[in-house]
């Protein structure tokens, strides 16, 4: 290779990281609006004297938010392009930061959460299918990843700032909003700071391109292809559009109808289940609930933040290792390795419980070995297949339904942990969510297939290899 190919290359590579870094920042944005919430539940139930209903309201009314910007991500993204649905993500994104910080009533803080949540789930969909629909089919793998590692990060960032500012609570200010915001109901710090990094998104947005599979979708191969060639090169441009335009896709998949589609099943129960399954097995309620979990565990308040932290580290830590060996190794291995060890570690926390030894590091241990197993499959890999297995013409909207399944799980553990816990303890709690988990060990194994560099477009010419197999 000589020297001006090499910097062409480089240049190249440099730009792919750019783009799709700036793409996974609405990866952060969920992942610390997440967060956050962790270290306000105690602030905003002693400020306005909830029970463990209007807790969990307050936690999962967000969810119910996500799920109805993920309902309307998809036609939307399809109709008018994946760039401007992340710019519309970050401004709610920004709204509900400052609206919760200035919120002067529970329903307020209630209506700028739902607001949130709106673009939570509009940028959990459309970033990672921003990413996937960008990145060449060597890379997509690792890019992907890259969005639930700024979720990882954005999780730590939000337990970072939730500990700073607690730890300020009760300094004086010269008054007025101020005092507030930042010493008397320092709640309202902690979400109104999501406000930062969503205007970043905002303004960061102006300055990549649209998808070019969505340009290709639309016709507009002129702008696809040179936005092709500046990632990848003019060899590989021309591979990938003629590849799309050998599909014949523009017209065939304009309906979401072709989901239902014979052909398309296996894809469809693959897309259903494993988003799903990604959070039934309790991922979040270690993420909204930890320090509570802990505290029974044994350990004290600040101990339990303490740990909390930890937890978060780990989950970025083991997203590192996702992205280093998700395009050598494949998606199935990581998927087997790390359910496999998610279960097993939730049935022996529930042990723990249930035996009763809950004093020593042992419980915790366990805790971040959970952490751990679906920091470097589930989490990661969920995303990498579900923004791969569907045909062009309707990824945004078959992917739309594949994230709701997603929100919907984490609605319902989001509002029914807490009654759990106090209705059938610690132990049956994670033995629930050890059994939730385990059917995704059997959906690996019977229908998702290895994706490991292969593009989109060959990707859907399995699923018609396989369906014309079974009508021999």
């Amino acid at each position: 290779m000589n020297t001006n190919q090499h910097i062409a290359v480089k240049n190249s590579k440099t730009y792919l990281y750019l783009v799709c870094l700036v793409a996974a920042l609405g990866g952060f944005l969920f992942g610390f609006d997440t967060a956050v919430i962790s270290g306000t539940i105690s602030l905003v139930k002693g400020d306005f004297g909830l029970n463990a209903v209007s807790e969990g309201w307050f936690v999962s009314c967000a969810l119910l938010g996500c799920i109805i910007g993920v309902s309307i991500s998809g036609k939307l993204s399809d109709h008018y392009g994946r760039k401007i649905v992340l710019i519309l993500s970050a401004f709610l994104f920004l709204v509900s930061a400052m609206g919760c910080m200035y919120a002067s009533s529970f329903s307020m803080l209630i209506v700028f959460r739902l607001v949130g949540g709106i673009g939570i789930g509009v940028a959990s969909m459309v970033s990672p299918l921003y990413i996937s629909e960008f990145a060449p089919s060597r890379l997509r793998g690792t890019m992907v990843s890259l969005y639930q590692l700024a979720l990882t990060i954005g999780i730590v960032a939000a337990y970072f700032s939730n500990a700073f500012l607690a730890s300020h609570a009760g300094d004086h200010f010269a008054g007025g909003q101020a005092e507030k915001i930042f010493s008397a109901e320092v709640w309202r710090a902690m979400l109104g700071l999501g406000g930062v990094p969503a205007l970043i998104f905002l303004l960061s947005l102006f300055l990549v391109p649209e998808s070019p599979r969505w340009l290709l979708t639309k016709g507009q191969m002129a702008r696809a292809k040179s936005i092709l060639i500046k990632i990848d090169g003019e060899q590989a441009a021309n591979k990938e559009v003629n590849a799309f335009l050998s599909q014949n896709e523009m017209e065939e998949d304009a309906s979401l109808k072709t989901l239902f589609k014979p052909v398309y099943r296996k894809a469809l129960w693959i897309g259903l289940l494993l988003p799903f399954l990604s959070q039934v097995c309790g991922i979040n309620a270690v993420i909204y609930y930890g320090p509570r979990i802990l505290e029974q565990a044994g350990f004290t308040l600040n101990n339990a933040l303490g740990g909390q932290v930890t937890i978060g580290l780990i989950n970025v830590i083991f997203t590192f290792v996702a992205i280093f060996i998700v395009d050598k190794w494949g998606r199935k291995p990581l998927l087997y390795v790390g359910i496999g060890g998610a279960v097993l570690s939730l049935v022996i926390i529930g042990i723990l419980f249930q035996a009763g030894i809950i004093s020593g590091p042992w419980i915790l241990i366990f805790i971040l070995a959970f952490i751990a197993c679906f920091a470097f499959s589930f989490g990661p890999v969920c995303w990498v297949v579900i923004g791969e297995i569907f045909p062009n013409g309707i990824r945004g909207k078959a992917m739309s339904l594949a994230t709701l399944t997603l929100w919907i799980g984490n609605f319902f553990v989001g509002q029914l942990t807490p009654l759990m816990l106090e209705g059938l303890g610690s132990a049956w709690t994670f033995w629930i969510f050890a059994i939730c988990c385990s059917p995704a060990l059997y959906l690996t194994w019977k229908l998702i297939p290895e994706t490991k560099g292969r593009s989109l477009e060959e990707i859907d010419a399995h699923w018609q290899a396989d369906h014309a197999k079974t009508l021999k």
